[in-house]
């Protein structure tokens, strides 16, 4: 294929192809993610494109010159201080047949580092409704992304791809039960009330948590999810009693640094000497100093800790996925003769 024609391609990493820490520097915040879009609408040759943005996940799908989706590698690194050996066997690329087969894995919770998750679908639809308000978008990706959640909507119907509801907030909270065991008399704080936040207060209350407390920058907010998960509010400058308090943390804030330091928590374990301490990091970047682990009665978990102990439900899931790899298989069959003619046409 001449290198001038438009392909249809990928350019992205995920939880399958780079470790926490290189994620947590490619993780974009709502700053990087405009300028990495202004710098998409400046490249050469580049027709159209969406751009994928979660916590285990930075994806550009677009349309563009081979010439042009050569170039967004060095972009993706400027933008976030990610060097090229950093980037090197962690950035991959796919183009034609195999981002239609993707983005379906995706949208379905097939790739997912929790197989079977539901979030994912409302973060594609959200990422694509964003490019197509802003016109980023045109007759590849919208066809695309259009027929994407038909399937994922035909997966999750025709396969038990999705049971038990999986999420990082139910796997957090089935992680604690192994802990504690009965949570009625637990102590716990949920640092964050954004969407993770409240799903994570809303499943320790489901299994009975006695006491749930929501800390969040804004006061406003933690009593908004307080008030949905009969908890109580704080500020995150009450953290040092909070956490002296606490059995079990959850952390999931848009913070670009740590919220909880290795000397707020050392600290905090001070005034509780003979109690341990769960905290469990949801957030990418990382709200949890990493060092904390090695506060003495502290035990630390991150997002690819919870995907090490949902393994153990994978297999019941599994059957359930490779029904919905063949439905995956068989749409990208059928819809990307209708692509390709199209980018044969520039359209």
């Amino acid at each position: 294929m001449e290198s001038s024609l438009p392909v249809l391609f990928l350019l992205g990493a995920s939880h399958h192809t780079a470790p926490l820490a290189v994620r947590e520097k490619l993780a974009l915040d709502e700053a990087r993610a405009a300028t990495l879009s202004t710098r998409l609408q400046a490249t050469p040759g580049l027709r159209e494109f969406a751009l994928l943005n979660t916590c285990n996940r930075v994806e550009v799908y677009g349309v563009a010159p081979a010439a042009s989706v050569a170039q967004l590698t060095a972009t993706l690194g400027e933008i976030t201080g990610c060097t090229g050996a950093e980037l090197a066997g962690v950035l991959q690329t796919r183009v034609g047949h195999s981002v239609v087969e993707h983005l379906f894995a995706v949208a379905a919770g097939l790739d997912s580092q929790l197989v079977g998750e539901a979030e994912i679908l409302g973060q594609v639809k959200a990422a694509y409704d964003g490019a197509l308000a802003r016109h980023w978008t045109g007759p590849v990706l919208n066809r695309v992304f259009q027929k994407t959640f038909q399937a994922a909507k035909h997966i999750r119907t025709h396969t038990a791809i999705g049971a038990g509801q999986v999420s990082v907030a139910t796997v957090a909270v089935d992680l604690a039960g192994r802990i504690f065991g009965d949570l009625a008399t637990t102590r716990v704080l949920v640092v964050g009330a954004g969407e993770i936040g409240l799903k994570t207060a809303q499943a320790f209350q489901s299994r009975g948590a006695g006491a749930i407390t929501v800390a969040s920058r804004t006061l406003a907010n933690a009593e908004a999810t307080a008030t949905q998960t009969g908890g109580w509010a704080a500020s995150l400058a009450e953290l040092p009693e909070l956490l002296a308090a606490a059995d079990i943390v959850t952390c999931a804030t848009a913070a670009p640094g740590h919220v909880l330091t290795a000397d707020l928590v050392a600290t905090a374990l001070k005034h509780r000497p003979a109690r341990p301490l769960f905290l469990i990091d949801l957030a990418l970047p990382r709200d949890i100093d990493p060092a904390a682990a090695a506060v003495a009665n502290v035990f630390l978990y991150n997002l690819d800790d919870l995907a090490v102990i949902a393994e153990g439900n994978l297999a019941r899931r599994e059957a359930e996925a490779a029904k919905g790899r063949a439905i995956v298989a068989e749409r990208t069959a059928a819809l990307w003769p209708q692509v390709a003619q199209t980018l044969g046409r520039g359209e």
